[in-house]
């Protein structure tokens, strides 16, 4: 261990050193990587049409060149903020890069947003151009263009289905990069001297937050001082190598992808490697078996999930290897937990089982080569923590937000299920009288865009007020429990985390969502849970289970059974007062276009309080059943078909 510990150290010294010659922005620290590998080394590879294309250092800068003179041609100016909308893909980064070698500011945002969440984001952030993947984000944009001012062009990089349209808004990408290439000549050396008088305080992102408190999404603005800050951080706890391969599984419009896949990358010199399409991310995964991955809690929830729910439908030597096997898995998992060196002959079993079953289910994720993995955004369930140590992967929560920037993380060897780790050296953090943790630290955001009076309630002195609800045990490591305002004072005394309980719903393999709440009166736990619709209609299917619908399928007698155990199971595993008393299977998804989840598929308690409390008052009433039209107006798709009631399920307890 001491030889590793040395190198680390080494790898921080080397960056360290590197970071002083490569300079104080993202742009300068392009120049660098541009001038020492050129075409030597792949900035980055993207799949096209089925092959992966590479991308290099010196495409990277001369792309982000050309684009970035291209927008000052078209009157983009310092200051001057541009709207990035799209999936993956080398523009996104190139957009942010050229935007801020002008002196302006990024804004990034999900390509799913509906038009009225678009139309927000461009008028608070005041954007003066777009850059969008295609033909559904133009219309977005042209449907509320009368409502956005500021916006004066709408840059698109994919032209299939845009050759009718004419209006003077529209320009394609590679005009811009031609444009970019006359101005060049008209003004040589201009976009090399806009570069190199970047500074580390200048403004050069505005990071909107994912709006899980109900409200509209508020836009955190961000230097390149307290971007590297955070990108930073993640380097010294697992140094990364220039032969490293990461998978985005996301664009950069989070603050995580911000730090991994702009800060990180141009730190490291590592590959981004871009799925062709969000739908063939796992398959494009798989081949290029990234040593980096990065997903949200949920995603590798829904992971290990998906492969329990495999195992549960196969017969023969599988189901038997499995069985056999994942029990040694488990138990080396605690070890590592609990810094046991395990027994000869024990590592030798492990040895076996991983060469039979684990190696080929880390192949089929697409993580036969991960040595760095991180979970992010929510609070990750104990059990899929576990399941993924089992396959020997080093699955590790981290903690921090998109204003406070990043705040723990534990290095290989100290990784807790329980905790997200300790806090980053050089980050201070407390616990208020209340449980809210409270941090500052050098990648703090500048504050809220044109909101100084929010920024002033959640930054006093440094120290941003997370409304994160956790405590610091004796170790030194950060527990997380819920945000503060989900967490529920029960009638009895006893206290309510919302979110614990929902993660260890969603590992079951038939539970794709579940909202836990304690109703009016805080008497007791109770759900609303989604199934997972694909995975419980398999398992419907071998039963020959009727049904139509996701609706009659959610409403089947044996599901609510097949569900009721999983709850049933979970319940044992929870003190007494945070049982779930009630559920009801909902005959619907939770739907982000509907408000149910943020763009990030958080949950948006206060919505769903409005939305579901006729639910809600059924549940506490006592009723059996409820009709469905008491979850208040559905989807047109929805209008004039027939849904019947909704069963509620008592476990016993308080609710009997």
């Amino acid at each position: 261990m001491a030889h590793l510990e040395a190198w680390a150290e080494a790898e921080v010294y080397r960056m360290e050193r590197a970071k002083k010659e490569q300079g104080d922005t993202w742009p300068k620290m392009l120049r660098y990587n541009c001038e020492k590998y050129g075409d030597s080394r792949k900035a980055m590879r993207y799949k096209r049409y089925g092959v992966w294309q590479p991308f290099t250092w010196k495409d990277y800068y001369l792309e982000v060149k050309h684009l970035a003179l291209g927008l000052l041609s078209l009157g983009f100016a310092a200051g001057d903020r541009l709207l990035i909308v799209g999936d993956n893909g080398p523009q996104w980064y190139s957009g942010e890069l050229a935007a801020q070698a002008n002196h302006g500011i990024s804004v990034g945002v999900y390509s799913d947003l509906t038009p009225p969440e678009m139309r927000h984001i461009a008028r608070n952030s005041g954007a003066v151009v777009a850059l969008v993947q295609d033909q559904e984000q133009v219309d977005k944009l042209l449907e509320i263009k009368d409502e956005v001012p500021a916006l004066k062009r709408i840059v698109y990089w994919s032209s299939k289905g845009l050759s009718h349209y004419d209006d003077p808004l529209l320009m394609g990408y590679r005009q811009v990069l031609e444009r970019g290439e006359e101005y060049e000549g008209e003004h040589p050396g201009l976009f090399e001297e806009n570069v190199e008088k970047g500074k580390a305080d200048d403004l050069c992102a505005l990071v909107y937050t994912s709006g899980t408190t109900g409200s509209a999404p508020k836009g955190a603005l961000h230097t390149y001082r307290s971007m590297r800050a955070g990108a930073e951080f993640y380097l010294r706890l697992d140094p990364w190598q220039e032969s490293d391969n990461i998978v985005p599984y996301v664009p950069p419009a989070w603050m995580t992808e911000q730090w991994i896949g702009i800060g990180c990358h141009l730190l490291s010199a590592s590959t981004l490697n871009l799925a062709e399409e969000p739908e063939t991310q796992r398959r494009d995964m798989r081949e290029i078996g990234p040593t980096i991955v990065v997903h949200r809690a949920r995603l590798w929830e829904s992971q290990a999930a998906m492969v329990k729910a495999r195992i549960l439908g196969v017969e023969g030597l599988r189901k038997l290897a499995f069985r056999l096997f994942m029990p040694l898995g488990y138990r080396m998992a605690d070890l590592r937990f609990q810094r046991r060196k395990a027994a000869v002959p024990f590592r030798m079993l492990y040895a076996l089982a991983d060469m039979v079953l684990f190696r080929r289910i880390r192949e089929s994720l697409g993580l036969s080569h991960a040595r760095i993995c991180y979970s992010t955004g929510a609070l990750l369930s104990p059990d899929a923590h576990r399941f993924y140590h089992a396959l020997n992967l080093p699955l590790k929560s981290v903690y921090g937000t998109t204003e406070g920037g990043a705040l723990t993380g534990a290095k290989n060897g100290e990784i807790l299920p329980s905790t997200v780790g300790p806090a980053f050296e050089g980050c201070e953090v407390r616990i208020t009288g209340r449980g809210e943790i409270v941090y500052r630290q050098a990648g703090s955001f500048v504050g809220y865009h044109g909101d100084p009076q929010t920024t002033a309630a959640v930054l006093e002195d440094g120290w941003f007020h997370s409304g994160d609800s956790g405590f610091v045990r004796e170790d030194g490591h950060l527990v997380f429990l819920d945000r503060m305002e989900s967490l529920v004072e029960l009638a009895g005394g006893g206290r309510l985390a919302p979110q614990s309980i929902e993660c260890l719903l969603r590992s079951s393999p038939y539970i794709r969502d579940a909202w836990v709440f304690a109703g009016l009166e805080k008497t007791y736990a109770s759900a609303i849970i989604v199934i997972n619709y694909e995975r419980v209609a398999r398992w419907a299917g071998q039963r020959r289970v009727a049904y139509n619908s996701f609706a009659e399928l959610s409403q089947a007698p044996l599901v609510y059974e097949l569900v009721k155990q999983d709850v049933e199971k979970i319940n044992r595993t929870l003190p007494p007062d945070s049982r779930v008393e009630r559920y009801l299977c909902l005959d619907r998804e939770f739907d982000p276009d509907e408000g149910d989840l943020t763009r990030t598929r958080e949950l948006r308690r206060p919505f769903l309080e409005g939305r579901y409390r006729g639910l809600i008052e059924a549940i506490y009433a006592g009723r059996e059943e409820v009709s469905p039209e008491a979850d208040g107006p559905h989807r047109e798709e929805e209008a004039g078909a027939r849904r019947n009631s909704l069963r509620i399920i008592s476990l016993g307890g308080t609710a009997s």
